[in-house]
């Protein structure tokens, strides 16, 4: 049965605050755990009002110190923004912490726009420099050597196994995931346009590693589902909204859901194309559709958001999900 997998922004509803959100995140980390969800991870996002989770480190710590099996990390950790050992300790340190249960996932955007960039003091060229950084992540994981005082290292960190992932959206990712043999994630659920070349390139290209003797799929979807078809299509309206807003350079706080919604045609096929990988419905209309995406493309693991502003109906949505996997056999 695949395992199926949460990704959370701890998403700021209008009206809300930031400890609102987080508190919405530790309760739906709690639901997933006892639903049996793979994995529950964060993503690195600033200067965003409707993202809380900016600090994402700090908040993975959280979420682990409040679940017991399920695996926390970051979906991802935008590496340009930082220096790969202080990135080794952190998670160096998460898994000293909570052994087993901690997952390091990758990305090379920023994570936020340009002026943000700058405020975080972040080189321009830092993206440039992506995969010379995966490698020295990697390497600060690796046994160390406490004989040379000169060599430096991540204390926490050095000889921990922390899973490393390469998360994208452009086939530069799927091809660096390859060469360096590392599982690959694919950000389909808002950038779609080149997921299926990406995965085939990552597949056939693939070197085997002793972190990850065979290509390792997972991709990310939306999902929205409410008992009723009309009702989990009203509730998608808010992610639609959203995304619009921040297509228009406005990003928002995560908006509730509207009655009759009226894009405007050039709207409507933004949304058509960025959010093709939604499932807005019924757990009926959905799980078709939902079957179908997984035997054509075939991830070993799916990553799911909720993408709701109501946090019951985000908690219905995952039970939801985790009903409909039964029935995927």
């Amino acid at each position: 049965m695949i395992p199926f997998s949460i990704l959370d922004l701890a998403v700021i509803a209008q009206g809300s605050t930031p400890a609102d959100a987080f508190r919405n995140t530790f309760d739906l980390a709690r639901l997933g755990d006892s639903l049996g969800f793979h994995r529950y991870w964060l993503a690195e996002h600033h200067s965003m009002p409707g993202i809380a989770s900016a600090a994402t480190s700090v908040l993975i710590g959280q979420v682990a110190a409040r679940t017991e099996r399920i695996r926390v990390g970051s979906g991802g950790v935008m590496l340009p923004n930082h220096s790969p050992l202080a990135i080794a300790e952190q998670f160096g340190t998460l898994e000293t912490l909570f052994p087993g249960r901690i997952d390091l996932g990758l990305g090379r955007a920023p994570g936020a726009d340009q002026r943000t960039a700058m405020a975080l003091r972040r080189d321009p060229h830092a993206p440039d420099r992506f995969p010379q950084d995966v490698v020295e992540v990697l390497h600060y994981f690796e046994p160390s050597d406490h004989t040379d005082a000169h060599l430096v290292r991540a204390v926490p960190g050095a000889g921990l196994r922390v899973p490393v992932w390469i998360l994208g959206s452009s086939l530069f990712s799927a091809v660096l995931a390859a060469q360096l043999g590392l599982p690959y994630a694919f950000a389909s659920h808002f950038a779609p346009g080149q997921m299926e070349e990406a995965i085939a390139l990552y597949r056939s290209r693939f070197e085997p590693s002793e972190r990850c003797p065979r290509p390792r799929v997972m991709l990310t979807v939306n999902i929205v589902a409410a008992d009723d078809e009309a009702e989990g299509k009203r509730l998608a309206t808010s992610l639609q909204q959203y995304f619009i807003a921040l297509r228009r350079g406005r990003p928002i706080p995560y908006p509730p859901p509207i009655d009759a919604p009226n894009w405007l045609p050039q709207e409507q096929a933004m949304l058509d194309h960025t959010l093709s990988c939604t499932f807005a419905g019924s757990p009926e209309s959905i799980l078709p559709r939902l079957s179908r995406f997984i035997d054509r493309h075939r991830p070993d693991e799916l990553m799911i958001a909720f993408p709701l502003y109501d946090h019951a109906a985000r908690r219905r949505s995952a039970e939801l999900a985790m009903a409909m996997r039964e029935k995927l056999g």
